[in-house]
């Protein structure tokens, strides 16, 4: 009886009846969070700190509560080149029934001004952080089964800087971090198509990854070496997470033209487009938060599988 119910649950779920997003705050988040003002949000700079200032004050409006003393965790890391990078990743947390932890996660940080050019990053990726803060709301609202943790990464853009330093001093046991959903680029599916990196090395993920959207198509692929170059196993920071064994799923769209130019901004993003990919991944993430609930042993048997 427990199958059957929980098989008619995802259906009614994945109908695509009605959207759980709601797309005034989504389209206001990454309108912002993309404006000029922020000067690229590169790692080190102002408009980072900026931007940085702008993502606690939505932590704190949607009842976030910090990981640690506050929602920042400052770190100090070095580049491939032996550089030092200071950053600062950004936590907040909803509990859940269970101390086992998903940790959701988006990089703020952009590239900064080139050749005079503020180059804003819209999808790349005020989007991905745009639609973590949307998730955030959600759970807050529907308190979830797994304890959630939500984690705007800086330094991506540096080499996964931001992520590596986390999983180096996590906040908390490694052991309980059971999944990474990482978002990065997640409002041009100008082909229709968005997609679901993971399940080629943990095969487990791949029944969450389905939906019955009209308007985009949830796809698993783009985490394969047979991809070459289209391999995004090592493409953002859920890299560093699948370094040391936790499995993730990374959701995202396929690069287009205006990805690392100056043009990619808010006015280029098809707001209906952006609206489902971010309910397609709400409902992802629930089925998911179910199924773990369900599986104890959810890290272990996906990494077994």
């Amino acid at each position: 009886m427990k199958t059957i119910f929980l098989h008619l649950s995802l259906l009614f779920l994945l109908s695509g009846c009605s959207k759980l997003v709601k797309p005034q705050q989504l389209l206001a988040d990454v309108k912002e969070l993309s404006s000029d003002k922020y000067q690229g949000r590169k790692t080190g700079t102002n408009g980072n700190k900026m931007a940085a200032d702008y993502i606690v004050k939505r932590f704190e409006e949607v009842g976030l509560k910090p990981v640690k003393e506050n929602f920042r965790l400052p770190f100090s890391i070095k580049n491939q080149s032996g550089k030092l990078i200071s950053g600062i990743n950004l936590t907040g947390l909803i509990k859940g029934k269970n101390d086992d932890i998903i940790v959701i996660s988006a990089h703020y940080d952009h590239v900064g001004i080139v050749d005079g050019k503020v180059y804003n990053g819209a999808d790349d990726n005020a989007s991905g952080v745009a639609a973590l803060l949307d998730l955030a709301k959600y759970f807050k609202s529907n308190p979830p089964q797994q304890t959630l943790m939500f984690v705007a990464f800086d330094a991506e853009e540096q080499g996964l800087l931001g992520s590596k330093a986390f999983m180096e001093t996590p906040p908390f046991d490694l052991s309980r971090i059971k999944l990474n959903v990482n978002l990065d680029m997640v409002s041009r599916a100008d082909n229709g198509k968005l997609f679901a990196a993971g399940s080629y090395h943990y095969p487990e993920l791949k029944k969450y990854i389905i939906s019955s959207n009209k308007q985009i198509k949830l796809v698993a692929g783009h985490d394969s070496p047979k991809n070459g170059k289209e391999d995004w196993t090592n493409q953002s920071d859920h890299f560093s997470f699948h370094k040391k064994g936790i499995p993730f799923i990374y959701f995202g769209v396929e690069s287009h033209k205006d990805y690392h130019k100056a043009s990619d901004d808010f006015e280029r993003i098809n707001k209906i487009k952006f609206e489902n990919c971010v309910d397609v991944i709400l409902k992802a993430v629930i089925e998911i938060d179910k199924g773990m609930a369900i599986h104890k042993s959810f890290r272990e048997k996906v990494i077994m599988n």
